[in-house]
């Protein structure tokens, strides 16, 4: 093992014992391989999926295997129109599992979400059965506090250059703390405690992913 993969071990186990105690159903693992396996084995083929902007879930091949494999699915970019697609959005608040990334997650256990409409929040927070979250080591900061500034002045104006959007951080990559129209920051969201315990399951990678 290369010392990168090494270090990633260990802080990413680690990670998942704090989320443990903090009442997450959590897990490491080590390949992009192995944790879409392991993704894939939390998801009832019983139930309704669904998923918010998550770069983490494109880049494992989790969306593209529950697109093509049988699944029930609600998926809003099969929307034909602004409306139906928020519609769309609202109904994922129902589903059996919703697939999500975080921004970051602390090594004591929390997660820091920020969204710009609120629909992925929304989803963590409350609604459906189960949530899956996926999380490239990468994202793993110290404490709330660096959590915050990571998805400041990293994940948010990454996440904005996808965008047709007209924020500072779209034009110059820098959070400006803008109060634009088309801000994508709109809600911060911090998850303590998993409620109902083992709602929320966390797979920790250790790679990589994401922004």
């Amino acid at each position: 093992m290369t010392a990168t993969e090494i270090w990633n071990e260990k802080i990413g186990t680690q990670v998942v014992k704090a989320l443990e105690a903090n009442r997450f159903e959590a897990y490491y693992c080590a390949t992009r391989k192995e944790a879409k396996q392991k993704i894939l084995s939390l998801i009832p083929k019983s139930e309704t999926v669904s998923w918010g902007g998550c770069q983490t879930m494109e880049e494992l091949g989790i969306i593209e295997e529950i697109k093509n494999g049988g699944y029930s699915v609600i998926g809003r970019d099969t929307a034909k129109s602004p409306e139906e697609r928020t519609e769309l959005m609202r109904k994922a608040l129902l589903c059996g599992t919703f697939l999500s990334g975080t921004n970051a997650i602390t090594q004591d256990g929390q997660l820091l979400n920020i969204d710009g409409n609120g629909n992925r929040v929304a989803a963590i927070t409350y609604g459906p059965k189960n949530v899956i979250i996926a999380c490239g080591t990468n994202k793993i900061v110290r404490n709330i506090d660096d959590a915050l500034v990571r998805v400041r002045t990293v994940a948010a104006p990454v996440n904005a250059q996808r965008f047709d959007i007209k924020t500072p951080c779209k034009i110059t990559g820098k959070c400006a703390d803008c109060n634009s129209a088309d801000c994508i920051c709109n809600v911060f969201v911090t998850t303590r405690h998993s409620k109902p315990a083992g709602r929320i399951k966390v797979v920790i990678v250790g790679e990589a992913l994401g922004f």
